[in-house]
This record gives structure tokens, sequence and C-alpha cells, in this order.
């Protein structure tokens, strides 16, 4: 069986003492594709190192994060659009909306989401959108500006309704070790919705699914995600491998890209 890890931020600080031990074994485990969202310009260096080090299996995005909008981020983003057109990224992300502990820069996040959005529109560029506290924001702004480019609302935490929206909007639900928790409501509305719709995803170090909650998290405990899905949607394992990396492959197209930068290393 094979895994995609569809968010996963293995070039945190939190790796330092093992970063590539901790690669090799989630490769090990059958986690073939880990895919990484940028944070900000500090990130950048050391994702793309790692992607180096592990190129068939490491795959970048870029974009700014919601929780670093700073006074400064309209510069930021000049150079984080300069990344996405003069060097290949799989995806625009982590973007977004987070409204779960600071409100007061909702208008920059919102202004930083929607250009980050209209960016990957016209380089055809799948989203990786965090929406904590803000689904609804993020549905509006999409609605509103017709920005409709697929890609993931990781980490999902809002309403059966609204997931039916974000799905009609072509959007698919980034699943992760919150399924896992015990009181966790999102069991009850995974049951309703096709697997189809869904993708895989750590998040890691943070977030780690049970056993491991409260741990650094890893791509490699994506297996116990896929577990927990398996068990809500009545599944074998494998059909929820098969099933959820087949919905990474299409929205990210991550064979085409591996290849496309197999060619570019030559």
């Amino acid at each position: 069986m094979n895994f995609t890890d569809t968010h996963t931020h293995l070039y945190a600080d939190q790796f330092s003492d093992d970063r590539s031990f901790m690669v090799q074994r989630a490769i090990s485990k059958g986690i073939t594709s880990m895919l990484l969202p940028n944070i900000d310009l500090s990130s950048v260096d050391d994702m793309l190192a790692l992607c180096k080090e592990f190129p068939q299996y490491i795959l970048p995005m870029m974009g700014l994060h919601p929780c670093n909008i700073g006074a400064d981020w309209q510069n930021t983003i000049q150079i984080i659009e300069q990344h996405l057109r003069h060097n290949s990224y799989i995806a625009v992300g982590e973007i977004g909306i987070d409204l779960h502990w600071d409100k007061s820069n909702f208008n920059d996040q919102k202004a930083a989401f929607i250009y980050q959005m209209m960016l990957a529109k016209e380089l055809q560029l799948p989203v990786s959108i965090h929406s904590r506290s803000a689904t609804l924001e993020c549905i509006h702004s999409i609605e509103q500006n017709k920005l409709f480019t697929g890609g993931v609302f990781h980490c999902w935490g809002g309403t059966l309704e609204q997931a039916k929206q974000v799905i009609d909007m072509g959007f698919a639900i980034g699943i992760g070790g919150v399924v896992t928790f015990k009181n966790s409501g999102l069991p009850e509305i995974l049951k309703q919705i096709d697997i189809n719709h869904f993708v895989l995803e750590t998040d890691a170090p943070y977030l780690a699914p049970v056993p491991y909650r409260g741990k650094r998290n890893e791509s490699a405990y994506i297996i116990e995600i896929a577990h927990k899905l398996a068990e809500i949607k009545m599944l074998p394992l494998k059909a929820v491998s098969d099933i959820t990396s087949a919905n990474a492959e299409r929205i990210f197209n991550i064979k085409a890209f591996t290849q496309k930068q197999k060619l570019n290393s030559i």
C-alpha cells in the first residue's frame, strides 16, 4: 500500500535532530509522496533543501500562511509571487484565513488570501487552504471572486453543510489526526461524504493522531489516520490507501510534477 501525505511541515525545527531518518521511516512505511506547504520567507530555504534531498518523495508548495501576515505582508507576497512565477511548485500554499487567535488583521489576511488565490488561478495551480475558525470567510472569498482553482481545505473543521459547499466548488477535504481524537465530531460528518472527496494529511509536526497525540507528529503516522478513516467508511485499509492517493494525484498531478523535477535535475 502507498499513501500520500498532502500537508506536512517536515522542514520544521522539531525535526532538526533526526530529519533524514524520519523521512526514511515514512518512506519505509509506504508514504511515497509528502507535500510541503510553505509558511513564510524564513521557511523557504529549509523546505527547498529537503525537497532537493528527497526529490522523488518530497514536493514543495509556495505561499504565505495567514498567521504570518505582518505589516509588510505586501512586500512578502511579491517575493512569494516571484518564487511561483520562476520556479516549480506543486501548489500554492499554505494560504487562507485564521481567526482563532486574532481577528484584528482580518482585512489583511483576506486580501493576502484573495491575491494568492488569484495567482493560483492564473498559474493553474491547486491550493492548500488554512481556514481555522474562518471556513465561511474563505468560502465567501472564493465564491465572490470566482476563484475555483481546485485544491484542498486543509485540516477540515467545518460543518457538513460547509463541506458540501466546498466540494461543490471543486475542492477536497483534508483529513488529519483530529479524526482520531476521542471527542472529535469529525467522524459523523465524514460518514455522510463520499471518500472520493478526501485526501490524507498529517500537518506534522502538529496534531499527531492517537496513539501519538501530544507527541511530535510525523508523516509515518498517516497510517493511523488511514486506519480511522477505514473504520469510519467501513472499507479495507487498502481501499482507503488507493482512493485517497488517487484523489491526491488528481488534485496535485503528482506524477507529472515529479517527472518534470527528475528531467530538470538531469
